[in-house]
């Protein structure tokens, strides 16, 4: 044990811990609460096994949140492999064991329906569930969490192919409170930015039925004050069944929505009361994609370039 320089004083004498094992289960959860998720789990988790207990407190794991470590990554090749989806699918199901159904939100990416099942069984108080790039996350994960999780506030299964808008008619009947939906699909008018990370066929995958997505939503979902629907294939009429029956509408983003002109977006949300701010899809299309004798009406839109680039 070292003294104090200068005071020939040790630690024990001074009544300060050596030892941080031996802190007590509330202190730890005191200090381990002002950590975020990502940190705890490349760090204390590893010091002693009173650590490790402590990190596995319900109190502790009320919201699985990998989103912010995907976000600062630019997205892998890596992350597509069974293996990695095996790993989320560990780490998802190791936090719903430990949170006793405190479990209330959950934000990740490459999850499967192993561990959504576990969810749907586990969480009755789940309130936001964002699984962007699930390609594994399939209806039915979704149908169980539509019977189990009837307080969902917030749905994002953007990029997620295998969920159809047969999901999306169970979430809207079973969950009453659901306010945020983000359904959007990858740059299918430029998926060169998703070339050499994402698979080939599941780039090729992209749903087609973007107005009987856009009929079920606007069927099923009347409380919706948030709705993401980047690059979905819905027409005009799409777009009419949203307006018409989501008129809490506060946001509406349609970048990418290729077949939907300037006319039909302002004919169609001139209804919506509430709408703070619609996103209109402003980009440029190549001549490579496009041919622009055929498709003459992308005069309509603002001659605006689209600068930032959509990153998955």
């Amino acid at each position: 044990m070292e003294s104090k320089e200068g005071t020939g004083e040790t630690d024990a004498d001074s009544g300060l811990i050596s030892d941080w094992a031996e802190l007590t289960h509330e202190c730890l959860l005191n200090i381990l609460s002002r950590l975020t998720f990502e940190h705890r789990w490349t760090g204390p988790m590893f010091v002693c096994k009173p650590w490790l207990n402590a990190c596995k407190d319900p109190s502790l794991n009320s919201v699985f949140d990998l989103e912010t470590r995907f976000d600062s990554f630019f997205e892998s090749t890596r992350w597509w492999t069974p293996e990695f989806e095996r790993r989320i699918d560990a780490m998802l199901r190791s936090v719903i064991s430990w949170s006793n159904g405190s479990l209330t939100e959950i934000f990740t990416r490459h999850c499967s329906d192993l561990s959504l099942n576990l969810v749907a069984q586990r969480c009755p108080n789940l309130q936001v569930l964002s699984i962007k790039s699930c390609p594994h996350a399939t209806d039915a994960s979704m149908a169980q969490i539509a019977y189990h999780c009837r307080n969902l506030k917030q749905l994002d299964i953007s990029y997620c192919y295998e969920i159809s808008h047969e999901s999306l008619a169970l979430i809207g009947r079973n969950c009453p409170n659901l306010k945020i939906l983000k359904r959007n699909l990858m740059n299918w008018l430029d998926p060169s930015q998703h070339e050499g990370v994402v698979p080939p066929d599941y780039l090729n995958a992209c749903p087609q039925d973007g107005d009987t997505e856009a009929a079920v939503i606007g069927k099923f979902m009347p409380q919706l004050v948030h709705l993401e629907i980047r690059f979905s294939k819905l027409s005009a009429k799409g777009l009419s069944s949203i307006c018409e029956g989501c008129l809490k509408l506060e946001y509406l983003d349609l970048s990418g929505c290729a077949n939907l002109t300037s006319r039909d977006i302002l004919n169609a949300t001139s209804n919506l009361k509430e709408v703070k701010e619609v996103k209109k899809p402003n980009f440029y299309i190549p001549r490579s994609v496009f041919h622009t004798e055929r498709y003459g009406h992308w005069r309509l839109y603002d001659e605006r370039f689209q600068t930032d680039v959509f990153r998955i």
